[in-house]
């Protein structure tokens, strides 16, 4: 028989992680292109606007890609998380009616503004378009993480008893929401994720071009900008990384202690350990090439300091929830997943500030263009910043488990009652729908890519 509930999971997890493969590239940029023009508009260099021209159409494409994916995920809440959407409606609401009518129209009035005056109004007008495009993502991406960061931990609510269906959870403090730590944490650490994927984006692709002798001295800038704006991200991706482990290890001890398989509660000297083999039937977990220190580090910025083990906070868990939930519930996520998922991102983090850097110093040595090894590798960076991406949401979202909301409502509570047959079905058109929508927008950049000539006219 097909489990709904599992299927549901899935194809939440496949279509969110699918629809962010395209988020963090438009807001990241989005940016970017705002400063190529930006520079255009100070200086008059011609290549400036070429580039500007050229990543501004792969811009429109991925955009457009992401909106329809975008579109498709919110179906989702209706056919498969009804309960959850019932239950958590007035909350969401607001949030995602802001998203909307302000963050999202702003990005798609303007853009339709940008694409369609050149030379018909004034440069600093038409380049001041595009910065309110790139204020709009940054909006959007606000308001959606304001909800996600409600699932994350709760505020400004208050549960009342509904007579059609039943528990709901019902606004009182929409600024409390606006206020949440869990989202002034998050926020900061997706917006340098974004900048980073989006310069990665525009770096590797100038890269590829280079790498082809396709107008490499107009390439050569663009690699320039974008590969600053990478090591500015990635610099800016490992500090707010680490300050939101920290509020992790304060606020959610459990989703730390499986993202490093500890079972058992820590010395006063905890190690940061590089692979682990991990039994979860028999909660245990042999640690390989440890850091000695490293994770009291991670967490408290000194070489000392203990952290709880999973076994010490399942009993804590269990004894402050049993009232809530009137059973006893098993509160540890998918150990493995969140353990090497973590490893993954972290180590995919180091990797992209270490190929800025020194993309960095190739670019300002003027020496890029001789470094074909380098040039080659860098469009594979694209690949790297992505998987990071997608990992760090699986672990903020399934070291969560078992919580849909945390503390308020568990994952099978939320779930529609559809059949498991009724869920593979909707799983099995989705994934065809991705499928035609990601090789539509890979042919439509293999295509702008293969030009050998960038010009005004082609780009217009």
């Amino acid at each position: 028989m097909l489990d709904s509930l599992l299927l549901a999971r899935i194809q939440f997890a496949a279509t969110t992680i699918f629809h962010f493969f395209f988020v963090p590239i438009t807001i990241g940029m989005v940016f970017l292109i705002a400063i190529f023009e930006s520079i255009y508009v100070k200086t008059g260099d011609e290549h400036y606007k070429r580039i500007t021209k050229f990543f501004g159409h792969l811009f429109l494409i991925n955009f457009a890609v992401g909106v329809v994916t975008g579109i498709l995920q919110e179906f989702q809440f209706g056919m498969n998380w009804s309960e959850y959407s019932s239950f958590v409606g007035d909350v969401f609401g607001p949030s995602l009616a802001i998203e909307a009518l302000l963050a999202f129209y702003l990005e798609s009035t303007f853009i339709g503004i940008w694409i369609f005056s050149w030379e018909k109004i004034n440069k600093k007008l038409h380049a001041m378009c595009i910065w309110l495009v790139g204020i709009g993502t940054v909006m959007s991406a606000f308001w959606i993480l304001s909800a996600n960061s409600f699932m994350q931990h709760p505020v400004g609510v208050k549960y009342v008893e509904n007579n059609v269906i039943g528990k709901k959870a019902e606004m009182i403090d929409f600024f409390a929401i606006v206020k949440n730590p869990y989202l002034w944490n998050q926020f900061p650490h997706v917006l340098t994720m974004a900048l980073t994927v989006g310069s990665f984006t525009i770096a590797g692709i100038a890269a590829w071009k280079m790498l082809r002798k396709h107008e490499v001295a107009i390439f050569r800038k663009a690699f320039k900008v974008s590969i600053i704006g990478a090591l500015i991200g990635s610099t800016g991706l490992l500090w707010t990384g680490h300050s939101q482990m920290q509020y992790l290890v304060r606020e959610y001890p459990m989703k730390v202690a499986a993202a490093e398989a500890l079972y058992e509660d820590t010395g006063n000297s905890a190690p940061f350990s590089v692979l682990a083999k991990i039994d979860q039937k028999q909660q245990k977990a042999e640690h390989y090439i440890e850091v000695p220190s490293m994770l009291s580090f991670l967490a408290y910025d000194k070489f000392e300091g203990s952290l709880k083990g999973m076994k010490t906070l399942q009993k804590e868990m269990d004894e402050k929830y049993y009232p809530v939930f009137g059973k006893h519930i098993d509160y540890t996520p998918h150990v493995p997943t969140i353990y090497y998922s973590f490893r993954v991102m972290s180590g995919s983090a180091f990797i992209l500030f270490f190929a800025a850097l020194l993309g960095t110093i190739f670019s300002f040595k003027r020496i890029e263009t001789k470094k074909r090894w380098f040039l080659k590798l860098m469009p594979w960076m694209l690949l790297v910043a992505e998987v990071a991406t997608a990992c760090g949401w699986v672990m903020a979202e399934m070291g969560r488990q078992p919580f849909l909301i945390f503390g308020v409502m568990t994952t099978e509570a939320g779930v529609s009652p559809n059949s498991g047959s009724s869920v593979l079905f909707s799983l099995l058109v989705f994934c065809v729908l991705y499928t035609i929508l990601g090789i539509a927008q890979f042919i439509a950049f293999k295509y702008m890519m293969n030009k050998k000539e960038t010009t005004v006219k082609e780009v217009a």
